[in-house]
């Protein structure tokens, strides 16, 4: 029977290792990768990795942390959830980004997310 016991404790420690470096990260190498960012939408390890090579050099958007929530599921799967000030703007932001830890490449993100907080609600 497969293990699903939450946050297991030395497990969330190397998600959040990971999740510190994650601009280095590696993405997992797959056409099934799926990265959505404020102005990008990229579908495929090859087009999330020209996005991230191209993009200019910089400090990023983010100027201090609010809250960040880690959640692992047995040994091999994690969400990590960030929201953040965006630098510069009055605006919240929010990160997310789906861990899968593979047997022969070790933990990479298979799915990332990175949207602002609307000033004003569509309803």
């Amino acid at each position: 029977m497969k293990d699903f016991t939450p946050n297991i404790p030395e497990i969330v420690a190397e998600v959040r290792k990971l999740f510190e470096r994650y601009e280095t990260a590696t993405f997992w190498n797959s056409p099934h990768t799926i990265r959505y960012a404020l102005h990008e939408n990229g579908y495929g390890f090859e087009a999330i990795h020209k996005h991230r090579v191209t993009r200019p050099p910089g400090p990023g958007i983010k100027e201090h942390r609010i809250r960040l929530e880690i959640l692992t599921l047995g040994r091999d799967l994690a969400s990590v959830n960030l929201e953040f000030k965006v630098r510069g703007h009055d605006l919240i932001g929010r990160q997310s980004q789906t861990w899968v830890r593979f047997p022969d490449h070790g933990w990479k993100v298979i799915a990332a997310h990175v949207s602002t907080v609307s000033e004003q609600p569509f309803w």
